[in-house]
């Protein structure tokens, strides 16, 4: 039984540190000034383009790991984002400064649609920003799914490219800055446990033991080992010479040795020090309503993850309607395969089986790659638009496999370099059902998160901030839409496969449940993985770490299913008005074209598609 820990929470600090490696942070409750000002904007003298454009420039000047992730290898190559207090505010005030900018200059009504669009979604972007940034202190730093302790390695391994000597340096120096960086960021997970912000006890066996296992791996750590493989084919920047040759990679091995154990090694022990310190005071409260204004935190962020007013409560019981009608179609695939006995009973069946698990990584990857190739081959009669990136199925690496999720996408990078990355987490097969596998592959693959990305990265003519930005419900959305729509291009002709998809579906319709059970409803994690069990097929270890996942990642899986029931009300409504005339080619591109959009911009989008096919445009 869990002990019951209420204390008050002191004031929380409100400095910030910028999280390393992560994607931009919410920004301010400085006010956005409307579009709506009073004041008639001067003659526009210049493309509105020029704005966003300077904003990605100067926002990228910011970040030498945002720099990366594009391709771009310049002078900062080496470098990690700064780690204070300053570098966060000044990344806000860039933002909140173009947007006033943008207002002063350019008159809404006298834009073209396509630039309208991108100054009304950059208005939304910064007040997206502005509604979290009196909470940036109530982020949780290291956690058992996210920090640089496991950010670090991954980026370097998966980011960092190494083509020349020049690269090569550079990942020696980003390994000297690991201590910094690290350092930087322990002092700011300190000061905010010290408030009382701060993850659950739970958490930290999790981290712990990660932190254990890449200090005990010596000179044989993920980082190194990457290193080591990526220098073996390098065609160096000397002088022909093979001694020569040889001599500078021996020397850049053993720099990066030096780096490793004068800098990175003694802060990751640091970091361990500082984590078994707030294991001994961490609260067993879960939900975010222990901390000060709780509630109106979690409301900001199911506003910011949906792009809706939708309440707790509303969301709360849009899940329990979900999970009715779901379990209704899964009875009807019992009677199917001629199962006798209650929902539960097949549950256990399904989740128990040994027909339903692989029993080789191999295998599992092997099958995943035939679901993308033969899904990929029916892809011309849905979508007018197509991805232009490979797409590449890779295991989640050994060093972070125990905490990652179950599977996750990797954007391909714009310049080409980088493929789109569909990760599958064979830690444990059992918690990688056969019955999942499909659905699995055309969210994270095709037609979902990979055809939708691709597709984003490659709008050259669009600002960065929409090529490279992100709307959870609508990414989210978009690839549990790609599960049934899978279903509709023919597939899943088994009906265990079908059972697999509904399963699912019906995983992200008790994250309704549970996830505002927990920071709403004060549900503890026992009661959140005793709902998943005793109403999901999914595994218990799958249970865990899905709840596990909801609880310091508070609102963000919500935004699958009310992004999915989006996409479909808006389908249904597209046919009923077009009749014959609807066109499935038309209806995705007019919402993959315009990159990641709030809901209600989703659905103008949709609905001037519908006009336009109306009068024959």
């Amino acid at each position: 039984m869990r002990r019951n820990s209420k204390s008050p929470i002191a004031a929380i600090a409100v400095s910030v540190s910028a999280v390393a490696l992560s994607a931009c942070t919410a920004s301010s409750s400085a006010p956005v000034v409307s579009a709506s000002a009073e004041a008639a904007p001067p003659a526009q003298q210049a493309p509105i383009s020029e704005v966003f454009a300077q904003y990605d420039a100067d926002n990228l000047a910011l970040s030498p790991i945002g720099k990366a992730y594009r391709g771009i290898r310049d002078e900062d190559y080496g470098r990690w984002d700064e780690v204070s207090d300053e570098a966060e505010a000044r990344e806000f005030a860039l933002l909140q400064d173009s947007v006033t900018e943008m207002q002063a200059r350019y008159d809404l009504t006298a834009l073209n649609d396509q630039d309208a669009l991108s100054y009304r979604l950059f208005e939304m972007l910064a007040e997206r920003r502005a509604s979290l940034y009196p909470f940036r202190g109530y982020r949780f730093l290291f956690d058992h799914r996210r920090g640089a302790h496991t950010n670090i390695p991954a980026f370097l391994i998966n980011i960092h490219r190494v083509d020349s000597f020049k690269d090569a340096e550079a990942y020696v120096s980003r390994i000297e800055g690991i201590g910094p960086q690290l350092d930087a960021l322990i002092a700011e997970a300190r000061a905010r446990a010290d408030n009382g912000v701060m993850p659950p006890d739970w958490v930290y066996p999790y981290v712990i033991a990660d932190l254990e296992a890449l200090i005990a791996a010596g000179d044989s750590n993920a980082i190194l080992d990457d290193f080591d493989a990526k220098l073996a084919p390098l065609t160096p920047d000397l002088p022909a010479g093979s001694e020569g040759e040889a001599s500078a990679t021996i020397a850049l091995l053993a720099s990066a040795k030096e780096a490793w154990n004068s800098s990175a090694l003694p802060a990751y022990q640091r970091l361990l020090a500082e984590m078994r310190r707030q294991q001994a005071i961490a609260p067993t409260d879960d939900g975010i309503w222990r901390l000060p204004e709780g509630e109106q935190y979690y409301a900001a962020l199911l506003k910011s993850y949906t792009t809706t007013d939708l309440s707790a409560d509303e969301i709360h019981n849009i899940g329990l309607r979900e999970v009715d009608r779901i379990h209704g179609e899964m009875r009807s695939i019992m009677a199917q395969v001629g199962f006798e006995g209650s929902l539960q009973d097949f549950f256990e069946f399904t989740r128990t089986g040994d027909q339903f698990f692989y029993t080789s990584r191999e295998e599992y990857v092997a099958d995943a790659q035939a679901a993308i190739d033969r899904l990929g081959e029916r892809m011309p009669e849905f979508f007018g638009v197509l991805p232009t990136d490979p797409l590449t199925i890779k295991p989640v690496e050994a060093f972070r496999e125990r905490s990652a999720g179950k599977a996750f996408y990797q954007r391909p990078a714009p310049d080409g370099s980088r493929p789109g990355t569909y990760y599958v987490n064979l830690y444990n097969l059992r918690d990688m059902s056969k019955n999942e596998l499909e659905a699995l592959a055309y969210h994270e693959g095709l037609p979902g998160h990979h055809l939708q990305l691709s597709i984003q990265t490659q709008l050259g003519d669009l600002p960065a901030f929409r090529r490279f930005g992100g709307v959870t419900a609508y990414s989210e959305g978009w690839g549990l839409y790609s599960e049934e729509l899978g279903k509709d291009m023919g597939f899943y002709t088994d009906p265990y496969s079908d059972f697999g998809r509904l399963g699912m579906e019906l995983w992200r319709a008790c994250r309704l449940v549970v996830d505002t059970g927990i920071h709403s409803k004060r549900w503890t994690r026992e009661e959140a993985i005793d709902y998943l069990a005793t109403n999901t097929p999914n595994p218990q270890g799958d249970i865990v770490k899905a709840i596990e996942r909801y609880i310091t990642t508070p609102g963000q899986a919500t935004a699958y299913m009310i992004g999915k029931l989006k996409i479909m009300e808006l389908r249904q409504r597209a046919r009923d008005e077009l009749g014959d005339d609807f066109d499935i080619r038309g209806f995705h591109d007019a919402i993959l074209t315009s990159g990641p959009v709030p809901l209600s911009i989703m659905e103008e989008n949709v609905m001037k598609w519908v006009e336009e096919s109306q009068q024959g445009g």
